[in-house]
């Protein structure tokens, strides 16, 4: 069965130019012109992966994204004009799976859909639960809890979680964590990592008084059992 993906694109030469390339592919397209067309039909659910627009009429893309992500977990990839890090930075924060900057080569887009749908389809056949420490994630519904207690995470602190959670006791690289968690080629320079582990360990470790995420010098992350 074809895999279905969603376009929100304004310029409507440029949404037919990608809905003809990612027909030729093999995949089902359907088209919104608009922001609030975009999120009707997102919500309507049924698409394996959302192609959205930052730039759009009546509403946002990342206004569209941001209550997308109250309801939805499908793959989200932001197509802009916007190249500042800035505006990387804040779809991605705001649960957008990759980001790809116009003018762009059709072969980079499919392989950005292609990796964002096989982390999709690795979620997806992992298991559902994880412990470590008092620490329980249910992955299918998206929960996590410490002693009981429920976690409120963002959608990259809980796939930044996950990843870590189903490497348990395996020490997992900066490049690692972008590679699977971001589905996204960041500047080698950059500390989002670092920042994102931050956030879980003040989520986590600070408010419960636990040590689960430790810092393996020159390497990258590992979350074990509380020494």
């Amino acid at each position: 069965m074809a895999e279905k993906i969603l376009v929100v694109e304004d310029e409507q030469n440029m949404a037919r130019l990608i809905e003809l390339e990612l027909t030729n592919e093999g995949y089902e397209v359907s088209k919104a012109f608009d922001g609030r067309e975009g999120l009707t039909l997102a919500l309507a659910g049924g698409f394996d992966l959302i192609l959205l627009d930052i730039m759009l009429p009546h509403m946002s893309g990342t206004e569209v994204l941001r209550r997308l992500r109250k309801s939805s977990a499908v793959p989200v990839l932001m197509l802009t004009a916007r190249d500042s890090v800035v505006d990387k930075v804040s779809g991605l924060d705001l649960g957008a799976d990759d980001y790809i900057t116009k003018p762009f080569e059709f072969e980079e887009l499919l392989a950005r859909i292609r990796a964002a749908l096989r982390h999709k389809s690795a979620d997806a056949d992992g298991s559902e639960i994880f412990t470590c420490g008092t620490l329980i994630m249910n992955a299918l519904r998206r929960e996590v809890t410490v002693g009981g207690t429920v976690v409120g995470l963002t959608k990259r602190e809980f796939d930044l979680l996950h990843y870590l959670m189903k490497n348990k006791d395996i020490v997992v690289s900066r490049e690692q964590l972008l590679e699977n968690v971001w589905a996204f080629d960041f500047d080698g320079g950059t500390n989002t990592v670092d920042v994102y582990i931050r956030f879980l360990r003040g989520k986590l470790d600070d408010v419960f008084g636990i040590k689960l995420i430790s810092t393996v010098r020159g390497v990258g992350y590992v979350i074990r059992d509380e020494q």
